[in-house]
């Protein structure tokens, strides 16, 4: 089988199954768009499995991501199911959509994660690609740079003991600055995704799940998207990553707003 028809193979089918028809509209819907407005350059989709479930982790710099981040995994022949906030699945319209294609909502800080958590182990389990930000929200770093993650990602990979590919990019901020809600399209602007190889997790896989365990997956994973981040970029990364709670600031949502700061 050639590329093109393997790529064409995963689009049409999930483990000898039909695409939920809401996917295959969202694809049509935001595809095509996406492929006038933006230009590309990727690397790495070599790294991607090709079978089997696994999780796809990349850093998070602007709302508007999830976009080219689902276009280079869906172009690369992989067709990902993102967990996203439960405010995004309230939308009209759209929520419907994302419910319908078999997106995973996060209740983010509540008793309801657990639901998000068993969702995205039994679609690993299922063999789907489960994408996702390890660290929860956009990036506070000053400079964008991936900052300190929560531990979503780890548990996942380690329950399954599933593949974790990190992906690196850099560029949609351009199109949204960070906590902005303007686009700017034009000029064209260059979607950077560049996926690496997996994380090494098979020391951790017969540990207990301790806090220890997963904060030690968790730095793997994010060193590895920095990594990514770092050769995109052609400069390298703070030494100390930004954390959240030793400046002070809310683990998730807009800060800017929280403070009382304009947005931009």
């Amino acid at each position: 089988m050639t590329l093109r028809e393997d790529r064409a193979s995963r689009r049409r089918t999930r483990r000898g199954e039909p695409l939920p028809p809401a996917y295959r509209l969202a694809v049509c819907l935001l595809r095509t768009p996406t492929l006038a407005v933006t230009k590309r350059d990727w690397s790495g989709q070599e790294n991607l499995p090709r079978s089997g479930g696994f999780v796809a982790a990349c850093n998070h710099v602007t709302y508007a991501d999830p976009v080219p981040y689902a276009h280079f995994l869906y172009d690369s022949g992989v067709d990902p199911y993102f967990l996203g906030k439960i405010g995004v699945f309230r939308t009209p319209v759209v929520g419907s959509i994302l419910r319908a294609a078999d997106q995973i909502p996060v209740y983010r800080e509540s008793g309801h994660a657990v639901d998000a958590f068993r969702a995205a182990v039994k679609a690993v389990e299922d063999g789907k690609c489960i994408a996702l930000y390890p660290e929860g929200t956009l990036t506070r770093d000053p400079d964008l740079w991936p900052m300190t993650p929560k531990t979503g990602a780890a548990k996942i990979a380690l329950t399954t003991k599933c593949p974790v590919i990190p992906v690196g990019q850099w560029g949609p901020q351009d199109i949204m600055g960070p906590y902005e809600r303007a686009l700017r399209l034009l000029p064209r602007k260059t979607m950077r995704f560049r996926a690496g190889p997996p994380v090494p997790l098979e020391d951790l896989y017969d540990e207990p799940l301790t806090d220890e365990v997963l904060r030690t997956a968790s730095d793997r994973i994010i060193a590895a998207i920095t990594t990514l981040v770092e050769e995109l970029r052609g400069e390298k990364a703070p030494a100390e990553r930004f954390d959240t709670r030793k400046a002070g600031l809310p683990a998730i949502g807009n800060y800017r707003k929280a403070k009382g700061r304009p947005k931009g």
